[in-house]
């Protein structure tokens, strides 16, 4: 059988009653605790108290008429009754019951009397229909007795001993339980709100809707839910709009050059050419397209494989200079074709911890950028030095630069400053989204200063190792 699961404002008005409950059985308990250990306790005390006191005055002579009278007349001014006997056998007539329907006097009681003891007497007599307690006292002095005192007292009841308390206790107990209701009511009312309004708006995110955002109105527990809840809706809509982008430029980046190919392929299948040159031309077209393609593809599949959190790297000690000079040995054609001249100053003692491969393609792709948009006959400056504990390597050209509201987005996926140059350089928007991935991976950051028209200045920075 499945048992039902309870709602949160169930459990919490089950735990109002659990406590309710608790703090009756409590009071209950306090009650009877201050009726049995204070009252019973004090109304025994003083019992015997007067009972020695009483037994004190007389340990000498006989119990005579004169001395009868005397504990008969305190008998009529204490709260408590006093019998005064000669011998034990009379103190039947004078309390003719028994105690938890047993005799008054035991073999043991009468034992301890004899001994000079005091004898305590406490339980339900059925005549007075409530319990008593009472005390035996032995007359006399070391020689002999002459006669037995019975102090005895009815026990008030409960409601008796409490009944200026009781009502005082009712109605402070109804005020609190009424305060405590309105209390634990507006408080299940403040929080219930918002979890419902967070049930409802987590539905419309299952849907796919996240626009709608959750009512902040306090700054406790909940509000800080509340806060997360609309953060994370945020950061969903976020990614939903980087996904739509995404997939945007994707398709507009692959629906070019399969338009090339296709245009171009149904030429050669229709054989409109004229010559044979005219046909290697689109033959190259098609393949330059499609190595475009393959480019985009490539870059990619690396941009998300370094994006995983499961990706690493593998590192090891890496001399900064060196590590320059390797990539730069990729672009001495481009140079050359384009007349750059290209500058350097770098630090040989600046070691960095890195993955080589990685390093190198950082390297690789924003020396291409500065090479593709510098201007003919400039010239390129690297340089490396160190900064505190970093080692910056800055790489300045003299080209056509980058607009200022661009600045900001460079490192996106897909995004080109010079959208009419796209197809002129070959790139796909992604060469400075892997750099940053990968200066992030090796906890460095890369910085770009450009001015439209005059160059662009692209800082990487690195930890040193000491």
């Amino acid at each position: 059988m499945k048992i039902k699961q309870l709602s949160l404002n169930q459990k919490v008005l089950s735990l109002l009653i659990i406590s309710v409950v608790m703090a009756i059985i409590f009071s209950f308990l306090f009650i009877h605790f201050l009726y049995k250990d204070l009252y019973i306790r004090s109304i025994k005390e003083s019992l015997i108290y007067q009972g020695e006191q009483t037994a004190a005055h007389f340990h000498y002579g006989s119990l005579n008429h004169e001395i009868k009278e005397r504990i008969f007349w305190y008998n009529v001014i204490s709260p408590y009754e006093v019998v005064v006997v000669d011998k034990l056998d009379e103190l039947d007539q004078f309390f003719p019951y028994k105690i938890n329907y047993e005799d008054l006097i035991s073999k043991e009681d009468e034992k301890q009397l004899r001994d000079g003891k005091y004898v305590m007497k406490e339980g339900y007599v059925k005549e007075f229909h409530r319990n008593i307690v009472g005390a035996i006292f032995p007359l006399g002095n070391q020689e002999e007795l002459i006669g037995f005192i019975y102090i005895y007292v009815p026990l008030a009841e409960i409601p008796e001993v409490f009944r200026k308390g009781i009502p005082i206790l009712v109605i402070a107990g109804a005020l609190f339980f009424l305060f405590l209701y309105f209390g634990i009511r507006y408080f299940l009312k403040t929080i219930f709100k918002p979890l419902r309004e967070m049930q409802a708006f987590s539905k419309e995110v299952g849907r796919g809707n996240f626009s709608k955002r959750v009512s902040i109105t306090s700054s406790d527990e909940i509000g800080e839910l509340a806060m997360a809840f609309n953060k994370m809706a945020q950061s969903l809509e976020q990614e939903e709009e980087n996904k739509k982008e995404f997939l945007a430029n994707v398709a507009h980046e692959l629906r070019t050059p399969l338009t090339y190919i296709g245009g171009y392929s149904q030429i050669l299948l229709d054989e409109i050419y004229h010559s044979p040159e005219e046909l290697k031309k689109h033959l190259k077209l098609i393949q330059k397209e499609t190595k475009r393609m393959q480019k985009l593809i490539n870059d990619l599949l690396e941009l998300n494989k370094l994006e995983d959190k499961n990706f690493k790297l593998t590192k090891e000690p890496i001399v900064l200079s060196q590590l320059i000079l390797d990539s730069l040995e990729l672009f001495q054609t481009s140079l050359k074709q384009r007349n750059i001249k290209l500058v350097m100053h770098l630090d040989d003692e600046l070691i960095i911890y890195g993955d080589h491969s990685r390093l190198k393609q950082v390297f690789y792709n924003v020396v291409d950028n500065a090479i593709k948009y510098s201007y003919q006959n400039s010239q390129i400056n690297i340089s490396s030095y160190q900064d505190g504990s970093f080692a910056i390597v800055a790489i300045q050209d003299y080209g056509i630069g980058i607009p200022a509201n661009d600045l900001n987005r460079i490192g996106e996926r897909f995004y080109r400053t010079d959208k009419s140059r796209s197809r002129k350089t070959g790139g796909t928007g992604l060469g400075l989204s892997i750099v940053k991935e990968i200066m992030l991976l090796h906890d460095g950051k890369m910085d770009i200063k450009s001015e439209e028209g005059k160059g662009t200045l692209l800082l990487l920075s690195f930890p040193i190792v000491e």
